[in-house]
């Protein structure tokens, strides 16, 4: 098992659910990129750039889906969040499975992976 697969299957399962929902819509969404555990949670990098990571923040009851670049984000599906003290990432944040739409998600990786690839 790799580190990020220990980190998912520590959580409770509602935020594994999550995770796991998420970290396979990253992958079907764009197969060549680079999964990688840093900074103790699992981070994604496309074109071998930090693109995005999954996090679930101490004493808070959610995941984040961190952009890297999110500050370049149009945010048009109004659901991108800034946290304190981030210079440049936004995020989107899930308290439930349910919560996530699928093609918004997909959107905003999409348009994060453009501003990557033009950076």
């Amino acid at each position: 098992m790799n580190p990020v697969e220990i980190y998912i299957l520590k959580q409770d399962k509602s935020h594994q659910s999550i995770l796991l929902f998420v970290r396979q819509i990253i992958f079907e969404t764009f197969p060549e990129i680079n999964e990688k555990f840093k900074y103790g949670i699992p981070f994604y990098y496309y074109k071998q750039k930090p693109f995005c990571y999954l996090n679930i923040p101490k004493k808070k009851k959610y995941v984040d889906v961190g952009f890297v670049k999110g500050f370049q984000l149009s945010n048009k599906q109004d659901v991108l969040v800034a946290g304190n003290n981030r210079n440049s990432v936004k995020s989107i944040q899930y308290s439930t499975l349910s919560e996530i739409d699928f093609n918004i998600l997909k959107e905003i990786l999409i348009e994060a992976s453009n501003i990557m690839y033009n950076n």
